[in-house]
């Protein structure tokens, strides 16, 4: 149900009514409609709804392929990972629908493979990550990443290629922008384990030269000038 309202949320159908039924109500407001402005304002959403929708595509309410990326954290946290991520990453190649253009489809897919080499990481680090860089960990392959691409795909190829919405930016350069920013927070979050896993290999290492490196064999000063004397006396 919330999936569906938010395909007509987003869809230029509904932006396209809205706008034109704010500006008869801007109008009524002026004092030019009369009584007729809330009746004018609805008839301006629909045909605002239809226009839109003809220009770019009405919402789709029919289930998609792309629905069943939704996934519970449950049970071994990287285990729920690593299907998550092997769901996505089916689902991203077969591309139902063609929907993702072949940039943002590689983009995905390294993001999803980034996240394999961070659990592959996280299975042999002697490190931790703390409970927020856990939680940070997991949800971005069971929920940021699936609900990114879902709230994406609700918007039409035509409308999220073309229609600015924020700061000169399309809803395909937002979502660019939101991959790029997973996969900066996945490369934070390896480093952190990496450098744990330094820390430790530097420890051990400095304990083992402490314990078996070489040694300067010591000679008491007192001990020297004996032992030259008593040479030259034999001589």
């Amino acid at each position: 149900m919330f999936d569906k309202l938010q395909r007509l949320i987003f869809s230029p159908s509904n932006w396209f009514g809205l706008a034109l039924a704010n500006i008869v109500l801007l109008l009524k407001g002026m004092g030019l409609l009369g009584w007729a402005g809330l009746p004018l304002a609805a008839a301006g959403y629909v045909v605002g709804f239809v226009g839109g929708g003809l220009l770019f595509g009405f919402p789709s309410f029919a289930a998609s392929a792309w629905d069943s990326l939704t996934f519970s954290d449950e049970g071994d946290a990287r285990e729920s990972m690593g299907r998550a991520l092997s769901a996505v990453r089916r689902l991203v190649e077969d591309n139902p629908g063609k929907r993702l253009p072949r940039p943002l489809q590689d983009q995905v897919l390294a993001l999803c493979s980034s996240l394999d080499g961070l659990l592959a990481q996280w299975e042999r680090s002697k490190g931790a990550l703390s409970l927020q860089e856990g939680f940070h960990a997991r949800h971005i392959a069971l929920s940021y990443l699936p609900e990114a691409l879902k709230t994406y795909l609700s918007i039409p190829p035509q409308f999220a290629a073309t229609r600015v919405l924020r700061d000169g930016k399309t809803a395909q350069d937002i979502f660019r922008d939101t991959l790029t920013d997973l996969e900066s927070k996945v490369r934070e979050l390896g480093d952190d384990l990496a450098g744990q896993d330094a820390h430790a290999f530097l420890a051990h290492s400095q304990f083992l030269h402490e314990k078996f490196g070489a040694r300067e064999i010591f000679v008491a000063p007192e001990l020297t000038s004996q032992k030259s004397s008593s040479q030259r006396g034999s001589s």
